[in-house]
This record gives structure tokens, sequence and C-alpha cells, in this order.
């Protein structure tokens, strides 16, 4: 049988209140995991999750943090630690999409806010994350969302491209660097998920099946199928996997050449 409880762990998950973070913040809860739900900004924000975890029966709490900044990751991290417990999973979910701006016309300033949020980000919660099960000595593990755009480019997503390439990277060299802790570290590499980050897709359905076209599976994914994903990832299951970009996009990678 399939391991795939967290009875008796705690989750961080930044942009835990919405899209593809909202789904892994749910869907651990319903493995068992208290679950701190991350967010940028307002508290509120991130309160219908926070019911909806205690729905289940699981404790949770929002923090709020901009991933990009030390002094605030820092502080969120001491927030969950008194609230909840250390956590051993971590789910960086939070991230800014490209601006469909060319590299000749980027600006230094969204160049570095983009990287600040999906690259930095992810390098500082992860870096407090494994500080503190070190210390502890105790295992764990870190799901990357990271994006097929971190391989398959597209123009005008430089600095988002340039960010989750990273992550990638990232997500590999902290894998060997943990992996004797028992400290799991994988990527899951979504494509076409509907979130409110493809809003025009979940608004539109003419664009949405045009979309839908070039994906083998002839559909977008959704953001539940992700959040189980993660959830394998974390739990007794997958301890054995690490350093692994998972692929979610209905074969969408696949046709990158058809025709050519």
């Amino acid at each position: 049988m399939v391991d795939t409880g967290l009875s008796g762990r705690v989750a961080m998950v930044t942009g835990g209140a919405s899209g593809i973070g909202a789904a892994c913040t749910l869907a651990l809860a319903r493995a068992g995991a208290d679950v701190a739900i991350g967010v940028h900004g307002d508290p509120g924000s991130g309160e219908d999750c926070r019911r909806a975890v205690e729905a289940l029966g699981r404790r949770a709490m929002v923090v709020s943090a901009d991933v990009g900044v030390e002094a605030e990751v820092e502080t969120a991290f001491d927030a969950v630690g008194a609230a909840l417990g250390l956590p051993d999973v971590l789910v960086n979910a939070a991230g800014l999409n490209m601006t469909g701006v060319p590299v000749s016309r980027m600006s230094t300033a969204q160049w570095t806010r983009v990287l600040g949020a999906d690259l930095t980000g992810s390098f500082l919660t992860s870096r407090r994350f494994v500080r503190d099960l070190q210390w502890a000595k105790r295992p764990g593990a870190i799901v990357n969302v990271t994006s097929v755009h971190a391989f398959a480019v597209r123009g005008g997503g430089a600095d988002y491209v340039a960010a989750k390439a990273g992550q990638t990277g990232l997500t590999r060299t902290l894998a060997i660097e943990v992996a004797a802790d028992r400290i799991t570290v994988n990527a899951i590499a979504p494509g076409m998920i509907l979130t409110p980050m493809n809003e025009r897709a979940m608004e539109d359905e003419e664009y949405r099946r045009e979309l839908e076209s070039h994906i083998p599976m002839k559909r977008a994914g959704k953001p539940e199928e992700v959040a189980e994903l993660a959830v394998f990832l974390a739990s007794p299951a997958g301890a054995y996997i690490t350093g692994a970009e998972i692929v979610i996009d209905g074969g969408l990678s696949l046709v990158q050449a058809t025709g050519a």
C-alpha cells in the first residue's frame, strides 16, 4: 500500500492561498498535515484557506511575508514554529508570471522583481527550512513549483524563464547537499494549469480551447492534480525521490519541435 499520509507533519506553503498553492494547502491538510499558509500582503487573503483547513480538522495559520526579503522570511518561519511547530514540509508555490516584455525593453527593476519572487524566494525559504531541520536532526521534504518554461522558453519571458530554470538548478543542487540529512528536494514543472495566473484562459472559453488544442491530452490541467503530486513527494511514499523535476503538462512539452 502506498503511504501518502502526513499525520503529525507541519507544512508551510508559500503562495498558499491562490491557485496551485491553495490546492496544495488543502491537499496537505487532507493528508493529515497542519498548514501554514503563506501570503504576500493582506493576511485576510488567506482566511478562506485557513477556515477550509480547520474544517478538515487540522491546525492552520496565515503568515504574511514577501518571500524575496530575507528578514520577512525569517520572521515568518519564527511565527510558524511558535504557533504550529517546526515545519518539515515546504512547498514553494509563490511567484510571479512572465511579463511578455522582451529583454531589450525590460527594466532592471522588472527583472529583479520576478527573480526575487520566483528564485530568491525559494532560496531564502529553503535555506531557513533546511537550517532548522538540520539543527533538530529531523527529516523533511521541499517541493518547488517550477514550470515547463524552465526548459521550454517563450519570447517575452526572460525574467520568468531564467527564474524557473534557476529554481530547477537550486532544486538539484540542494538535493545532493541535504540527502544525508534525509531531506528530499524535488521540483514539479506544470504546463497549462487553470489558475488565476491563467485568468484569460479561465474566462474566455474560445481562447482556452485554442490553447488546449496544442496539448496532446486536449485539456488544461487542474491545480488539484499538481497538489496531489506535491503530497506524494512530501509523503513517505516519495521518501526515496530527490533531485527530480516531474513534468505535469498533459504532454505539451513533448511536442515543442513538431513540424520543425
